[in-house]
């Protein structure tokens, strides 16, 4: 029962082999509220016990948020060498970017890092970024830009010096993204399953990265369809490397790998 809650919730279709991960998440959960056992921490979620809030709680106890800085590079060298001086060439004034599952936020950052220096040697473009994702815990994180300094190792040197802070005490072996660059980013709470996205903007470039590996096949399809929806003409949606929307409907051309672009 908890698992199709979770499902209908999030999408996400907990396969028996994740049963241990599941376990050991719900049971950190379970004491926080001091609750004996997972399995009364379920029979009082699904009876509504803890009221909607804990509802919240759960989806971010299961949501999976492996994130990092320049992850599969690939697509930034594309972006940057292709993508970019095409809209620059079309003088394209503002690039509009979505991080779709932005997890704590190394994506959309890198992301704003990109469009930044591209934008600083190209006379007229300006860029925003949106950055969302179902899990309030990881936006909470987003929103502070405050990561392990290992965790920006791969960044660009020239891009770190320019957008990354490092701690004046050598003891906290933390850095921040500069200010300039977290006010380039909006983060807000979105779920890709909900039938409808509360967005008023079609975007330029969407990333939508390792999220419908999580998926049925037939939640994946809506799910592309309704970012398809949000797409320019002519824009570009970034997949994860082992997704595939082979057989779905869908009016978008394979440009590189899992980088596909809007008829």
């Amino acid at each position: 029962m908890l698992a199709e809650l979770i499902q209908l919730e999030t999408g996400i279709n907990i396969k028996s082999s994740k049963q241990t991960m599941l376990e050991g998440r719900l049971r950190r959960r379970a004491r926080v509220l001091d609750v004996s056992s997972i399995s009364d921490y379920c029979d009082q979620v699904l009876s509504g016990q803890f009221g909607a809030d804990e509802l919240e709680h759960l989806i971010n106890a299961v949501t999976t948020n492996k994130t990092d800085f320049f992850r599969e590079p690939g697509h930034f060298d594309y972006l940057t060498g292709t993508v970019l001086p095409l809209y620059a060439e079309e003088s394209c004034r503002q690039i509009r970017c979505w991080s779709a599952a932005c997890s704590t936020g190394a994506e959309p950052y890198t992301l704003a890092m990109l469009l930044d220096d591209f934008a600083s040697r190209s006379r007229g473009m300006d860029y925003r970024v949106l950055a969302t994702d179902i899990d309030t815990d990881v936006l909470s994180t987003a929103v502070k830009g405050i990561y392990p300094r290992e965790q920006v190792d791969p960044v660009p040197a020239h891009l770190r010096r320019r957008y990354v802070m490092e701690s004046k005490d050598p003891r906290r072996q933390e850095i921040r993204i500069a200010p300039e660059l977290r006010r380039r980013v909006a983060f807000g709470r979105l779920n890709l399953i909900d039938e409808s996205y509360p967005i008023d903007d079609a975007f330029h470039l969407i990333f939508c990265r390792n999220v419908l590996i999580y998926f049925d096949k037939k939640t994946q399809e809506e799910v592309v369809l309704r970012l398809c929806e949000k797409l320019l003409p002519g824009g570009y949606l970034f997949l994860g490397h082992s997704e595939s929307i082979t057989g779905f409907r869908h009016d978008l051309t394979q440009v590189a790998g899992t980088v596909f672009r809007r008829s």
